[in-house]
């Protein structure tokens, strides 16, 4: 599988990239501009220049041609990012991973954007597209780390069951982390906002926390066909 990364060289994005290439996948770091994108690259491969193989570049029409595409833009250019390119990703799993929020003094507090997340705008704009969300609440340094295993609880939310199965075998590739199918794709809601209570408890305790779940006994990979 090849994944492109809509807006990929922010830090999100292109720890991320670097993360699902270091376990095996063929990745394309897009931007807007291709050699943005080749910058990004290359101060990927200068750390890890074993990846080389599988890490490649391009413009954002570049990385919407892979099989599955994950958007890493800020939030309020998300879906305009995604329509743009809209005859690429048709019928394709599209990933948004993105939290509107705005710290206010010390506080950060979620946004509420067009439809009520990220991702429902997302889907919105590009209908024919099969919108997951997923990848909220990974710290991007800890995402960096790629010697190192993410303890953390992956929510991930979609109307399309296959398309969150297929992202949850994806997410359980990575080291530490745990898929947990959170149901439609109405909850991206819940999860986006939910982000501003972890950068918050960060901020509080100087630290950086991700989310684990206690509680659920089933094989969390296996979403249910209900």
């Amino acid at each position: 599988m090849r994944i492109g990364i809509l807006g990929g060289t922010g830090p999100a994005g292109s720890a991320l990239g670097a993360r699902l290439a270091s376990v095996g996948y063929s990745v394309v770091i897009g931007s807007r501009s291709k050699y943005r994108a080749m910058e990004a690259r290359d101060g990927l491969l200068a750390k890890w220049p074993e990846l080389s193989e599988l890490l490649a570049y391009g413009d954002n029409g570049a990385a919407s041609d892979c099989d599955l595409v994950i958007i890493a833009t800020p939030w309020d250019s998300a879906a305009t990012t995604a329509q743009e390119n809209e005859e690429s990703l048709a019928g394709k799993i599209v990933v948004s991973m993105a939290n509107a929020l705005v710290r206010v003094g010390h506080e950060f507090q979620p946004l509420v954007p067009p439809r009520g997340s990220v991702a429902a705008h997302v889907q919105a704009a590009v209908p024919r597209c099969r919108v997951v969300a997923a990848f909220h609440h990974l710290p991007a340094k800890e995402l960096g780390h790629l010697g190192e295993p993410i303890d953390s609880d992956v929510l991930i939310c979609g109307d399309d069951v296959n398309a969150v199965r297929a992202v949850s075998d994806i997410v359980a590739k990575i080291p530490g982390c745990r898929p947990l199918d959170s149901g439609e794709l109405s909850n991206a809601t819940a999860i986006e906002a939910f982000t501003a209570v972890l950068l918050q408890l960060n901020v509080r305790y100087k630290t950086r926390v991700a989310p684990k779940l206690n509680g659920i006994r089933r094989d969390p990979q296996r979403p249910s066909e209900s």
